[in-house]
C-alpha cells in the first residue's frame, strides 16, 4: 500500500523525537495532530470524490463548505483537550462550551480573513494569555489545515509570476523554506502555513519586508542538526527556518523545522521574530 504524505509526516515526527529528545514533546504532540488531520483529509477526499478539479482562476478560499468541516470540529476539539498543553487545552475547552454557532464564526472568521496577517508569533510563550487573537486562531488554522491542503490538491495549475512573499493559492504566510538540489547548488522555495503548497523564493530576499541587501540578510547552523539553517533579516529582525534537502534527503521540512527547538530559543534570545510559528505553537 503506497504510503500517503499524511503517513510520512507522522513515520517522520516519531523518528526525529527519538533523534532529538529536546524537540519530543512537540514533535509527539504534532504526530497526534498529523494523525487527526490524515483522517480527517480523507474524509474530506470521500465526500468530494468526482468534483472538478479548481479553475486556476478562482481564488482558493472562495470554496468553503460549512456541511463538511462543522460536524468534525466537535471530535476536533475533544483531541486538542486530551492532548494539548495546559493553555491550549484550557481554550479547547472553552470554545466548546460556545457551541456549533460559536464554532461556526470561529471557523468562518479564520477563513475568511487575511491570513497573511494571521497566527501571530510567540503564540505560546510564557507571557501569552488564552484568548489573545493568535491563541484564538491556532485552533481553526489547525483544524482547517487538511480542507485547504486537499482543496489545494485539486486545483488547476496556475502560472505564477514572480517569487510572491505568500502563498499565491490562498495568501497565507510561509511556514518554512526548503533548499532542493539544482545543479551544483540549491534552489529555495516557500511552503505555505495553511495548504501546503510550495512555490519558488529568491535566496536572498526577506518574505517579511522585502529586505534585499546582502549585507542585511544572512543564515546561522548549527553542526547538531546540519540540515536546518535560521534565516535571519536584521532589518525587520524576523526569521524563518530552511530544511536543507541536499544534506538529508530524507526530510521533510514541514515535520524537521519542529526538531530544530534550540534555534527558535538563540532566535528570541537575540532579538528575532518568527515570521510564522509552527502547529505546536512555537
Amino acid at each position: 500500500m503506497t504510503e500517503t504524505k499524511w503517513d510520512q509526516r507522522i513515520r517522520r515526527a516519531a523518528e526525529l523525537a527519538s533523534s532529538y529528545p529536546f524537540a519530543a514533546e512537540g514533535l509527539r504532540f504534532y504526530e497526534r495532530i498529523a494523525t487527526f488531520q490524515k483522517n480527517f483529509y480523507g474524509e474530506i477526499q470521500k465526500n468530494l470524490t468526482g468534483t472538478p478539479k479548481i479553475s486556476a482562476d478562482r481564488p482558493l478560499r472562495d470554496e468553503f463548505d460549512l456541511f463538511l468541516l462543522l460536524p468534525k470540529f466537535s471530535e476536533f476539539l475533544a483531541l486538542i483537550r486530551q492532548i494539548s498543553p495546559p493553555p491550549v487545552a484550557v481554550l479547547a475547552t472553552e470554545v466548546e462550551r460556545e457551541g456549533p454557532m460559536g464554532w461556526q464564526h470561529r471557523i468562518e472568521e479564520f477563513w475568511f480573513q487575511d491570513l497573511a496577517t494571521t497566527v501571530s508569533p510567540g503564540l505560546m510563550s510564557p507571557d501569552d494569555e488564552v484568548g489573545t487573537t493568535g491563541a484564538d486562531s491556532l485552533l481553526p488554522w489547525i483544524f482547517l489545515q487538511p480542507y485547504a491542503e486537499y482543496l489545494a490538491d485539486h486545483r488547476e495549475l496556475a502560472q505564477i509570476n514572480g517569487t510572491p512573499s505568500v502563498c499565491p493559492v490562498c495568501g497565507s504566510k510561509p511556514i518554512v523554506g526548503v533548499l532542493r538540489p539544482e545543479g551544483n547548488g540549491a534552489k529555495k522555495s516557500l511552503i505555505c502555513m495553511l495548504c501546503a503548497h510550495e512555490w519558488a523564493f529568491r535566496r536572498i530576499y526577506c518574505p517579511a519586508c522585502g529586505e534585499e541587501r546582502e549585507p542585511h540578510m544572512a543564515f546561522y547552523s548549527a553542526p547538531e542538526i546540519p540540515h536546518i539553517r535560521v534565516d535571519v533579516c536584521e532589518t525587520c529582525r524576523t526569521y524563518t527556518k530552511s530544511v536543507d534537502l541536499t544534506k538529508v534527503g530524507s526530510a521533510i521540512p514541514v515535520v524537521d523545522e519542529l526538531a530544530a527547538l534550540p534555534f527558535d530559543l538563540w532566535a528570541r534570545e537575540n532579538g528575532y521574530h518568527k515570521l510564522q510559528i509552527s502547529p505546536v505553537g512555537i
